[in-house]
């Protein structure tokens, strides 16, 4: 009798909603794209994290205000206002909390609030961090993994790569404008990782990722899991392509609409957009 390995679940775990006003310490200039402001201060005490893709909502503060609007947070919940924060959502990059020190990396495109943020952004300057209110933890069990993101998603595939445990099959595809805008990242997984240059085409229009992960050489056999995240409308024929033509199970499938063109302030935890596929 053959018995089959069902795909482990992904459990949450919620972390102590807490607001922090830190003060930016150091920026640096990763690539043309990419801005990485270290945040420090006091307030990190208690600061907790623990999965690839764990992430803050960072506040900014009105045009012409030098201090974000604090949220109201009772019972450990995130109340309305009537006056609410301008947040977006980061990834957390490191956490050193022997430094008490957070690294949020950060993408210069557009006008958006965070981009036009971080485009200025140097030592002394202090913003509002939210969270993170919980982590994604799944069971690094798996025989392999196929990992796909672009720019904006490049911090957390970063850190799936940090934390995959050594010699672990993986394939990655990261999509970004040109080879200037490449990174390196360290893995102790046995990782082939392929960067995917758009050129010209604005982000969130290219069909790379896409096209990558239907040409990908997936192991024959073993249990594997996928975790692609981008703009949110060039996922959707990926999310197909692994359930139903590969037939992955929902739990070996995360797929991460982490903005979406034309929309500010993009909810990606909505179930359309975030999901176990």
């Amino acid at each position: 009798m053959t018995i089959e390995m069902l795909p482990p679940r992904m459990r949450i775990v919620r972390h102590p909603l807490k607001y922090r006003l830190l003060e930016v310490r150091k920026v640096d200039r990763l690539t043309p794209s990419t801005v990485r402001v270290t945040f420090g201060g006091p307030a990190l005490e208690g600061f907790c994290q623990q999965a690839p893709t764990d992430h803050v909502k960072l506040c900014f503060a009105e045009s012409g205000a030098e201090l974000p609007v604090e949220p109201v947070i009772r019972d450990d919940t995130w109340m309305d206002a009537p006056v609410e924060p301008i947040t977006r959502d980061y990834t957390v990059r490191y956490y050193r909390p022997e430094a008490q020190e957070l690294d949020v990396d950060m993408v210069l495109h557009g006008d958006g609030v965070g981009s036009a943020w971080a485009a200025q952004a140097e030592p002394g300057m202090r913003l509002g961090v939210l969270g993170p209110r919980g982590s994604e933890i799944l069971p690094m069990v798996h025989d392999w993994y196929l990992l796909a993101a672009e720019e904006t998603a490049l911090p957390a595939l970063g850190r799936w790569l940090e934390m995959l445990p050594a010699g672990v099959r993986v394939l990655a595809f990261a999509e970004v404008p040109g080879p200037q805008d490449e990174q390196h990242f360290t893995t102790a997984a046995d990782c082939t990782l392929t960067w995917l240059h758009r050129g010209d085409a604005p982000a969130g229009t290219s069909d790379l990722l896409e096209r990558a992960v239907r040409a990908a050489e997936l192991p024959a056999g073993g249990l594997g899991y996928a975790w692609i995240a981008g703009e949110a409308g060039t996922l959707k024929p990926i999310r197909r392509y692994l359930r139903r033509d590969l037939g992955m199970a929902k739990e070996q499938v995360d797929i991460d609409g982490y903005w979406k063109r034309g929309v500010e302030n993009h909810d990606h935890h909505s179930d359309e957009e975030h999901e176990h596929a």
